[in-house]
């Protein structure tokens, strides 16, 4: 193939990629996160009374530096395995190692994560814990659907 010609094929390749992105963030409906339809569903639906209201907040203030520091666990696991990725160029013993704890940090994430999710429930008044556990469950499911 001649240069000129690669070269075309190229810029014409990069201008419909990048407008494929423009077109598909401007037509495509945005998925909303789990985390926020359940946070949108606590604080908006649920008619939470002022002693649930500091209660729940009390366990987000303590979940958030919690979720924050197993965040930046991730992100130096993270950092592991791209320094193995680097210096193995393949998936050797370092790699696997790096892989093992970024999932034993995954695994903790999510575990307190449903810890939180099961202590806020735990506030809850039944009627409210049914329309929670159906946001949960939406929660974790939207994408399976």
């Amino acid at each position: 193939m001649k240069p000129r010609l690669l070269v075309l094929v190229a810029i014409v390749a990069f201008v419909a990629a990048v407008a494929g992105v423009f077109l598909g963030r401007h037509f495509l409906p945005h998925p909303v996160a789990g985390g926020v339809e359940l946070h949108d569903v606590l604080h908006s639906k649920l008619d939470l009374d002022d002693r649930q209201k500091a209660q729940i907040e009390l366990l987000e203030q303590r979940f958030a530096v919690r979720r924050r520091a197993l965040e930046l666990e991730l992100r130096a696991d993270n950092a592991r395995l791209a320094d193995a990725i680097e210096t193995e160029h393949g998936n050797g013993p370092g790699v696997a190692a790096a892989v093992d704890q970024s999932h034993q940090a995954m695994g903790q994430l999510q575990k307190e994560t449903l810890g939180h999710i099961f202590a806020m429930r735990q506030i809850l008044r039944p009627d409210q814990a049914k329309t929670f556990d159906q946001a949960v469950v939406h929660a974790l499911t939207d994408d399976a659907r």
